[in-house]
């Protein structure tokens, strides 16, 4: 069946035998999305076997390092799942998603072989058994990690020359710093990950002004929700090595809950309740919760009657948190600076339309550019990559800081320079804050713990506690609804997903209905992952979203619903 090859006989062999241990499963179709492949666990060993030839063949495409990450993130325990980490330590080439699919679909060892000569024929890249591979695999605590572990090393090991490096139980966020790590020369134990989050924390702390609180009484403690997961157990090790940080962890992999739960960043998020183990005992203490592999974070306050509803402070007052931080370093760096080696840095901010609209307003009225972008990490990341610094944070709490090189290299050399001169100016001192800023929050990807560390040393730098931080704005309720429909492809948006240019004459009936409700806002969009369309509606009483929500879910219905057609 295989003809003219790219590879030679002894590669063709080695495929077709380690293939044939691992048969896809009958009639499922999987499709590598944001989140990568996702399933019940037992449907995933010959697609997670595949996923390694994939990382295999990435490596020897790009001549780099590339990491494989076993996790199904906040889904069940009984599932898993497998994504691929680029050279940048970021999500792997969209380019490459259709062969993914195709690899993971393919129906038998001949039909992969087959596949696999194509590709590499058409992408050049060399299997000659003497180009050199790495794949740096890393998995999460569920139970069917190390069976998919060795599926994916399996999967490497199949191409030759290829090498697959453990490096053991992680959180996502982990492998992706150690995959940017470790292509750029640099050391990538879990140790190294571990000082530079904390020697960057410790750092931001020894410059926060004597006239501002240190960590003091109530103040030097946070609760965390591990969300029985992965997370807890590395936060701990973390949080060894602080001095002023009181971390206490609950719900760790190690406390026998079950992952995800009634507990995790996305059960409180969605749920607004407080996770399991926390109650009314902890009301005024900085609360905060993880998801099931650590690169979301939310934080709560839990009231004092036992009703069970919390306060969310989610992923846009984070954002805000940041921003408010940042933007005053910048200001301190440029009144310093003197004009002639003035560095005007572009801040920019990016969020999805799913931001609160009370978010958006109060950045803008920061004077920030705020920027939009269709849901998805892909599109905020790639945005934010655009600017000096960069942040993005969607809700849900997943987000991070990046700084480009070139600003990183700046900052560098003005340190340097301010350093023979005026020691101790605001504006070295700014310098020096934001250069540590990029050593802690992960550049790679959104990270919880890192994102954690952050939260907790802006907090000790502004001298505010949790509810002064809650209350730079007030949300705006917002109601989420889904229509089922006959197409979701029918409906085509415009501007970030804000905007139906098709079905004709929606938007527009959209418009007529937004325009009765004292702020309200709408827009809708068709879901990535099945035939339904999701409205978002917010006004400025619950009762007025809840409304416009359900005014426009029937629009949605009258103009593409199952009956309409």
């Amino acid at each position: 069946m295989v003809s003219s090859s790219a590879m030679n006989d002894e590669q063709q062999s080695l495929l077709l035998s380690s293939s044939s241990r691992f048969s896809p499963p009958q009639g499922v179709k999987l499709s590598y999305g944001t989140a990568g492949f996702r399933a019940d666990a037992s449907l995933l060993p010959s697609t997670v076997y595949r996923v390694g030839i994939l990382a295999a063949l990435r490596s020897l495409k790009t001549g780099s390092i590339i990491g494989l990450m076993i996790t199904a993130s906040h889904n069940k325990v009984s599932d898993n799942g497998v994504k691929i980490a680029d050279p940048n330590g970021g999500m792997l080439s969209q380019h490459w998603e259709p062969f993914a699919d195709a690899l993971a679909n393919a129906p038998s060892p001949q039909h992969l072989l087959l596949l696999i000569n194509e590709f590499v024929a058409k992408e050049g890249i060399l299997m000659d058994g003497v180009s050199q591979a790495e794949v740096l695999l890393g998995r999460d605590t569920r139970p069917s990690g190390d069976a998919l572990f060795e599926a994916a090393r399996q999967g490497v090991t199949s191409v030759v020359g290829a090498v697959a490096t453990d490096m053991g139980i992680l959180t996502t966020p982990q492998l992706h710093w150690m995959v940017r790590a470790r292509n750029k020369g640099m050391q990538v134990s879990e140790q190294d990950y571990f000082e530079q989050l904390s020697s960057s924390f410790r750092y931001l702390e020894d410059l926060i002004p004597a006239e501002k609180s240190k960590f003091d009484g109530l103040n030097n403690k946070v609760i965390v929700d591990g969300s029985n997961g992965v997370g807890g157990v590395k936060l701990k090790v973390l949080g060894s090595l602080l001095n002023a940080l009181v971390i206490e962890v609950r719900n760790s992999s190690e406390d026998g809950g079950v992952l995800n739960d009634g507990v995790g960043a996305d059960y409180v998020q969605k749920e607004k309740v407080a996770p399991h183990g926390f109650g009314s005992k902890d009301a005024g203490i900085r609360c905060a919760s993880l998801d099931g592999d650590a690169d979301r974070l939310v934080y709560f306050i839990v009231p004092p009657e036992s009703s069970g509803r919390i306060d969310l402070v989610d992923g846009d007052k984070i954002l805000s948190l940041f921003a408010v931080f940042i933007r005053e370093q910048l200001s301190f760096l440029n009144e310093n600076e003197g004009i002639k080696n003035s560095h005007q840095a572009r801040l920019g901010v990016v969020q999805t339309a799913y931001a609160n609209g009370a978010s958006t307003n109060y950045l803008k009225q920061l004077g920030l550019e705020v920027n939009f972008t269709p849901t998805g990490v892909k599109y905020l990341h790639e945005k934010a990559a655009e600017f000096d610094i960069g942040i993005y944070f969607e809700a849900n709490g997943h987000g991070t800081v990046l700084f480009s090189e070139s600003f990183v290299g700046w900052l560098e050399a003005r340190t340097k320079e301010i350093s023979s001169g005026s020691n101790g100016s605001e504006g070295k001192k700014a310098a020096l804050r934001l250069l540590a800023v990029s050593k802690l929050i992960n550049q790679a990807v959104g990270d919880a713990l890192s994102g954690l560390l952050l939260v907790e040393v802006i907090l000790q730098y502004m001298g505010w506690s949790i509810h002064r931080w809650n209350e730079l704005y007030h949300d705006l309720p917002s109601r989420q609804l889904k229509v089922k429909v006959a197409d979701r492809n029918a409906v085509i948006t415009a501007n970030a997903e804000t905007v139906v240019v098709s079905p004709p004459g929606l938007q527009e009936a959209i418009n007529a209905e937004t325009g009765k409700y004292h702020q309200g806002r709408c827009f809708v969009r068709p879901s990535g992952t099945e035939d339904v369309v999701r409205v978002y509606a917010e006004a400025s009483t619950q009762e007025a979203a809840d409304t416009l929500a359900n005014s426009v879910a029937k629009l949605v219905d009258q103009f593409l619903g199952l009956g309409s057609s």
